[in-house]
């Protein structure tokens, strides 16, 4: 009897020492909280492919624990939180959702003043590096990105002027958009993305601005009939930062090659290559918008123009509010804008 248990002892042996390796190595298990959905393009073409790479590249001792749709609980406003204390580790969210707290890097929210998804983009974290650390040093930043081109869409009247803004009930992102609103003597209403659609059933606002990239999670395409570019070349309406950010001490806590795998996955190259993803899928959901029936009109440039002169003012604000920061407003403008033209997207 004895013999036969140390036989079968022996036995198995060999096909226990490969588990016995494996538990060796490690699995840091990283929880990723963000408000999108994922079906959203943001999630299902720059989150999910981000996350298998890294996968790949750690060779399995990273596994990322997906929660699109706010499914960690909370809002998105509270999305950079959940990264800082560690209720995630790493989070996704637009920083305009949490107004005044970003306030170095709103400047590249301010109207007719980015051009582009991928340069934007490219220009925002170069700007970052620079000038905008202080607003993410409780974080390590994975990447900082923008959209493309933000665009008008409304539930029953066509804008073709910044006249005929008046009086509308219109949803805006950020701090900044809903100044923007208002310059126009619109009602601004301030609310997250997945609120919008409800609010457009119910008529508590009458149309919204995002880009055409958000049109399908709003459900825009059937929510609203009338949507309104500006002039070809002309810069966009608005835009909006946007970050992915990893609690710093779980960065900090990975083994020195996981954090060169993470590196590897973030900065300016990935800042860039979200920003044109999210732009990219732009025209198409614009030809399914049109294939629908809906109109689309693109202001003549003496209409963009009025309209640019009219919103003038919240650049002003914001050069003067950062002032009265102890920064030098005009200085940090101009060097996001000479940051916009370095890195835009030639057509």
């Amino acid at each position: 009897m004895l013999r036969r248990s140390l036989l079968k002892a022996a036995s198995l042996t060999p096909l226990a020492t490969p588990f016995l390796n494996l538990g060796a190595q490690e699995v840091h298990r990283l929880r990723f909280s963000t408000f999108m959905p994922a079906l959203s393009n943001v999630y299902a073409n720059i989150h999910k492919p981000w996350m298998d790479a890294i996968e790949k590249d750690a060779g399995g001792r990273i596994k990322f624990e997906p929660y699109p749709s706010m499914q960690l609980g909370g809002s998105p406003g509270q999305l950079f939180d959940q990264a800082k204390d560690g209720v995630a580790d790493i989070s996704f969210t637009i920083s305009g959702y949490a107004p005044g707290r970003f306030p170095m890097i709103e400047v590249f929210e301010l109207p007719f003043f980015t051009y582009d998804g991928e340069g934007s983009s490219r220009a925002l974290w170069e700007y970052y590096k620079g000038y905008a650390e202080s607003d993410f040093k409780d974080v390590h930043v994975l990447a900082l990105h923008m959209h493309g081109l933000n665009v008008v869409h409304m539930k029953t009247k066509l804008l073709k002027s910044a006249d005929d803004f008046r009086g509308m009930k219109i949803r805006g992102a950020t701090r900044v958009a809903t100044q923007v609103i208002s310059a126009l003597s619109a009602a601004p209403i301030g609310m997250p993305l997945p609120q919008v659609p409800d609010a457009l059933s119910k008529s508590v606002i009458d149309g919204a601005i995002v880009p055409w990239d958000t049109v399908p999670p709003a459900k825009l395409q059937e929510l609203t009939k009338f949507h309104t570019e500006f002039a070809p070349g002309s810069p966009g309406f608005n835009n909006s930062t946007q970050f992915m950010v990893m609690n710093k001490r779980r960065y900090e806590g990975l083994p020195a090659d996981l954090r060169q795998v993470m590196d590897r996955h973030s900065g300016l190259e990935f800042s860039g290559r979200s920003g044109r993803i999210i732009a990219g899928g732009d025209d198409a959901v614009r030809q399914d918008v049109l294939k629908r029936g809906n109109t689309v009109h693109v202001m003549g440039k003496s209409e963009t123009e009025d309209f640019k002169k009219k919103v003038a003012p919240v650049t002003d604000t914001w050069i003067k509010a950062m002032n009265e920061r102890g920064q030098d407003g005009k200085k940090l403008y101009d060097a996001a804008a000479a940051l916009i033209q370095k890195h835009r997207i030639k057509v």
